[in-house]
């Protein structure tokens, strides 16, 4: 080879690895609303379905990537993220339009959105299956309109909630739904975990917010669409921000979180209360995002990792389905779908330039696990996506289950008991792996000698 083909050769090299390692990224914003009257999730004395829309119901989309590696993080103003079925369905057809090697599918958990099912009887309906439709053309325009980014985090302190689980003086557990007194139980985590992703010339392009909270606002006697406080936590956002940027709430580990005014009767300013929520989430949002300093990184990168974890019932098969019955009811067994002994649960980690670590659950997890995430995981900025590509119900401490109460105890917690805590160790094992310091080899076989 000569001295040119050679000089050529290292400058197309070096030309691929710059480019590999360059952070791009990408947004777009598709209504999901339903067009028709859905039975609607999250109450089981509502049995009515939908009348008309509050706000409408999106799925926003941010697309990164770095080499070889493309990241859809989609946020949903849904009850639950979808099936099994359709989940495989929407990776399945991104892969192969737009190279996405890792999705996230996650649900705000608002209680004004129609229901979803694992498997349904008589066919994916309508809307659901335009939704699906909706997300994946979205998801493909992201993804054909990537640029150059930059990214940071930062985090701030809002308190709209409390928990829900009252433990009382002699150690049992009561049920706190509405706290207008505004003084938070605990646990509580009132972190406010804020991703800014912006251009290359620095303007913003996305801003994710984490937060642990129930969008419970709206309670059993709204019969209207409606993303709940997140909706107008964006709209705070995205108007502070300017720029076109697109703003998303990641819901974390709200399983015992409350707002503060829950399930606020239409007829008592509900509306009103859901603005306050939304705007003291969204104003404290948007000051962190604002402070948030990007900068180019010359080595980004994204590692993930999705598993299947083999979960087993909590409960004698026979005892839960009568317990669903009593809770639920007919039509609610109906959208549960038949009980399994055994199912797979699917968790993600990922890691974004070494800095910014996501671990997902498929369900409800209590609020412990995202302060002994964040506690535990050896990197600045952390991320619990709850409601994520699947749903098993609720996730309580091993603590909690002991104790019992509605979410710990009862018949919407069916996963096993011990459970998030494996799903939290193996996203930590994973981010320890992803930074280098675990390896599959014995030290024995480095050459690492010790003193004996």
């Amino acid at each position: 080879m000569s001295p040119i083909h050679k000089v050529l050769a290292i400058s197309l090299l070096l030309s691929g690895w710059a480019q590999a390692a360059t952070l791009r990224a990408g947004v777009a914003k598709v209504d999901i609303t339903p067009q028709a009257k859905e039975v609607m999730w999250g109450f089981e004395d509502r049995l009515t379905p939908a009348d008309g829309t509050i706000d409408p119901l999106f799925a926003r989309v941010l697309v990164l990537e770095a080499g070889t590696q493309r990241l859809a993080l989609v946020t949903l103003d849904l009850g639950r993220s979808f099936g099994p079925e359709a989940i495989d369905e929407i990776h399945n057809a991104v892969e192969k339009s737009s190279g996405i090697t890792t999705l996230l599918l996650s649900a705000s958990h608002t209680h004004s959105a129609p229901v979803i099912q694992d498997v349904y009887k008589n066919g994916v309906p309508a809307w659901e299956r335009a939704a699906r439709d909706k997300i994946k053309h979205a998801i493909q325009g992201a993804a054909d309109h990537l640029s150059d980014a930059r990214i940071g985090s930062g985090t701030g302190i809002a308190y709209i909630g409390h928990n829900r689980l009252k433990i009382t003086a002699d150690g049992k557990v009561s049920w706190f739904e509405r706290n207008p007194t505004q003084i938070p139980t605990a646990p509580v985590d009132p972190t406010v975990t804020v991703i800014r992703v912006d251009r290359a010339d620095g303007t913003p392009l996305a801003v994710v917010v984490n937060y642990a909270c129930h969008p419970v606002v709206f309670g059993s006697g709204n019969t209207r669409y409606s993303a709940d406080y997140p909706a107008v936590m964006n709209s705070v956002v995205e108007e502070a921000l300017g720029g076109g940027a697109l703003s998303f709430f990641l819901q974390g580990a709200p399983g015992d979180i409350n707002p503060f005014f829950t399930q606020q009767p239409m007829q008592e300013d509900a509306l009103k209360m859901r603005e306050w929520t939304g705007m003291k989430l969204g104003k404290e949002a948007a000051r962190v995002a604002k402070e948030i300093r990007t900068e180019p990184e010359a080595q980004a990168s994204i590692e993930a990792s999705e598993e299947s974890i083999i979960a087993r019932l909590r409960w004698n098969k026979r005892q839960f389905e009568a317990a669903l019955l009593k809770f639920l009811g007919p039509q609610g067994i109906e959208q549960a779908g038949p009980v399994m002994q055994e199912f797979p649960i699917r968790v993600t980690t990922a890691l974004i330039n070494k800095q910014i670590a996501i671990a997902t659950f498929p369900g409800e997890p209590f609020v412990d696990f995202q302060i002994n995430w964040r506690d535990r995981c050896p990197v600045r900025t952390t991320v619990l996506a709850g409601y994520t590509n699947g749903y098993y119900g609720y996730f309580p401490t091993i603590a909690a289950a002991a104790r019992g109460g509605y979410g710990a105890a009862s018949a919407a917690t069916w996963v096993e008991v011990g459970m998030g805590e494996r799903i939290i160790d193996r996203a930590v094992a994973k981010i320890y792996e992803f930074q280098g310091f675990l390896s599959d080899l014995p030290d024995d076989l480095k050459g690492n000698v010790y003193q004996k």
